[in-house]
């Protein structure tokens, strides 16, 4: 993992990584800002509908500081469902690069499949994250415990979801179930990597594409890293 760590790092610079980056952190960010803006003007329209006068204001800053909260704690999910839009680009510059052979057989993952895994991942994660709740609050007693299973399940969910967007090129439907049934203890590893990136302040902001281009070199070195 360390190396496909250090190979994604080494082309980060590509031109076709950095449109990815470009183009991903502005959707993130225009997301977080339409929440923030949204949850503002809904707080505020609410507040006044019901004759709070002034205090319309004071909801309004409520919901700001709410939007925010809720941006910092969706953020992983936002960010990998935007990745997933732009996921193609990066698996096929990285192969482009480092795996040409595989390149020629690669069949480019269709706008609207990458939108439904870039979506469900984001689902899956807010869903499984939610049901677990109660236990975060429960083990954060324990000092470490909330922080470990919040890595573990998250790892297991992000590994998944990095190795379909590589996968997805290369194996039909029918392939991937079983791909998905040899592969748990890799996709794991790589989600724990990938997870542990994303909670990195400013690393998080390009870890989702540094992510996608280690789950390529993961998928296609299997066994050598």
């Amino acid at each position: 993992m360390l190396r496909a760590f250090a190979l994604s790092i080494g082309q980060l610079g590509d031109p076709a990584v950095l449109r990815v980056i470009a183009k991903s952190l502005a959707l993130t960010l225009a997301t977080f800002a339409a929440l923030v803006g949204g949850g503002w003007w809904l707080a505020r329209w609410a507040a006044q509908a019901l004759g709070a006068g002034w205090w319309s204001e004071l909801a309004g800053v409520a919901a700001i500081v709410a939007a925010v909260l809720a941006a910092w704690l969706l953020f992983r999910a936002v960010a990998i469902a935007v990745v997933g839009l732009f996921a193609d680009d990066v698996v096929s510059a990285v192969e482009r690069r480092h795996y040409p052979d595989a390149l020629t057989t690669a069949r480019p993952v269709p706008l609207m499949r990458g939108i439904a895994m870039g979506l469900g991942s984001a689902a899956r994660a807010v869903a499984v994250n939610l049901v677990l709740s109660p236990i975060y609050l429960a083990l954060l007693v324990t000092g470490v415990g909330t922080a470990a299973l919040f890595l573990i399940v998250n790892g297991w969910l992000l590994g998944r979801d990095l190795g379909d967007m590589v996968a997805a090129r290369h194996r039909d439907r029918a392939a991937m179930r079983g791909f998905r049934a040899t592969t748990r203890t890799g996709r794991l590893l790589l989600g724990l990597a990938g997870t542990a990136l994303l909670v990195i302040p400013v690393v998080n902001l390009v870890a989702p594409v540094l992510a996608a281009a280690m789950a390529t070199h993961w998928y296609h070195r299997r066994g050598r890293i």
